[in-house]
C-alpha cells in the first residue's frame, strides 16, 4: 500500500469522523455517558459493525476528542480574558453553539454522501445486474436475483426503480 492515502480512504475517514461525532452526541444526549465513554462506545459501534478497523475508529475518535479539546481550550481562554464578564451559562451556550455548528456541518456532509451512496445503489428495469436483492423503491417488494440477469419491472406495482443489497 502506498504511503499516500487514496481519495476514497480520506473520504471514508472524514465520513467516520462525522459519524463518530453524531453517535457521540446521541450517547451524551441520552445522559448515560460522559464524553470519553461516549467516544469509546461510538468508536466500538463502528468497529463491531465491521465498517472500519479498530485502529481507524480509535484514531478518528482521537481526532474528535482533540478537536473538542481545542474548542474547550479556546472557550476557556476566552473566558479567562474577560474574567467574570461572561456568566457561566453564556460560556456553556457558546460551547453548545460551537458543537452544534460542527454537528450541523457534519450532518450536511453526511447527507450529501448518503445521497450519493444511495444513487450508486439505484438500479432500473432493463439494466443487467449480478445476483442480489433488489427492493422496489415504490412499494418495497423484493426481487431476489439468483443469477446475473436483466432487471424486470416490479411484479407488484410495475415501477422500475430499485435499491440493491446483497
Amino acid at each position: 500500500m502506498t504511503e499516500k492515502k487514496s481519495q476514497q480512504q480520506v473520504q471514508d475517514e472524514v465520513s467516520l469522523y462525522a459519524r463518530i461525532v453524531s453517535r457521540t452526541e446521541e450517547l451524551m444526549e441520552s445522559g448515560r455517558k460522559n464524553l470519553d465513554e461516549a467516544l469509546k462506545k461510538a468508536s466500538e459501534d463502528f468497529t463491531s459493525a465491521g465498517e472500519f478497523t479498530r485502529e481507524q475508529s480509535e484514531r478518528i475518535a482521537g481526532y474528535v476528542k482533540r478537536d473538542l479539546g481545542h474548542a474547550a481550550d479556546h472557550l476557556s481562554k476566552t473566558a479567562e480574558s474577560i474574567k467574570g464578564a461572561v456568566m457561566p451559562q453564556r460560556l456553556a451556550v457558546g460551547a453548545q453553539s460551537l458543537f452544534a455548528r460542527i454537528l450541523t456541518t457534519t450532518s450536511e456532509q453526511l447527507q450529501d454522501w448518503a445521497q450519493k451512496a444511495e444513487t450508486q445503489l439505484e438500479f432500473k428495469t432493463g439494466e443487467i445486474t449480478s445476483p442480489g436483492t433488489l427492493t422496489c423503491k415504490n412499494c418495497q417488494e423484493e426481487l431476489h436475483m439468483k443469477r446475473t440477469a436483466r432487471i424486470p419491472p416490479c411484479p407488484k406495482c410495475h415501477k422500475t426503480v430499485f435499491r440493491k443489497s446483497y
